[in-house]
């Protein structure tokens, strides 16, 4: 018997359960899990199929052959909407560059954060994310994301890592806020510095484009209809 992790949408096929417990019959890789969902979950076994759902094993997205191991962390991830501080947590400026978090950010904070780190920035770049009130024709009053606790700071952090490796750029941060948030607040912050503005616009063009891709956070909307998970973004 192993334990599975539900967000987003998932959720709500598998009747609003946060994890499914699934016996795999002697199997031992992900495809005997498939399999086991199919049978048990078929609107969840048909989106694996369609891969619109990803598997993870351990945070990091696995295949069919994947081993699942007694003691393994398995979850379900639908497409993400993206993406708690990352890892640590002593308010040093290095743990505060790529955090997760509830609470509301200065942006002027943020900006002089990434001001103070070399003498040498002469441009920066920023992309604020917020919450609008309308989306695909229909009003919002209000946004709840919900991110998965470990894997998105990881993936955060690798996006930093990257940045600082593919541009020529000397500094890079990322926030992102979970929890219900307001029309109007803040939600996204990438803050990019290099020595030229065009370095800074490249990098974070392309740190939010990422995070948007592999970074398991999810959007659920709330309307005046109702709750709707977000599954495409511009």
């Amino acid at each position: 018997m192993i334990t599975i992790k539900l967000f987003g949408l998932i959720k709500t096929l598998a009747n609003n359960q946060a994890e499914l417990a699934v016996a795999l019959n002697g199997g031992h890789r992900v495809q005997d899990l498939v399999a086991t969902l199919d049978a048990q979950y078929p609107k969840i076994g048909e989106l694996i199929h369609q891969k619109r759902v990803l598997i993870s094993v351990n945070q990091d997205i696995a295949h069919g052959e994947t081993e699942i191991r007694d003691g393994d962390e398995v979850a379900l991830l639908p497409p993400f909407a993206g993406g708690s501080v990352a890892s640590g947590t002593d308010g040093s400026d290095d743990a505060m560059l790529v955090r997760v978090q509830q609470q509301n950010f200065s942006v002027d904070a943020e900006l002089d954060r990434v001001r103070r780190r070399s003498t040498r920035i002469g441009g920066i770049s920023m992309f604020l994310g917020t919450a609008r009130d309308h989306s695909k024709g229909h009003d919002v009053s209000s946004i709840t994301f919900e991110h998965y606790e470990g894997m998105a700071q990881k993936k955060l952090r690798e996006i930093r890592e990257r940045a600082l490796k593919q541009f020529d750029v000397l500094e890079v941060l990322i926030l992102h806020r979970y929890g219900e948030i307001g029309v109007g607040e803040n939600i996204v912050l990438i803050i990019v510095g290099a020595e030229h503005r065009a370095d800074a616009f490249k990098a974070c063009r392309w740190c939010i484009d990422e995070l948007k891709q592999i970074t398991p956070i999810w959007k659920l909307e709330h309307t005046p209809s109702g709750e709707v998970w977000v599954e495409e973004h511009p």
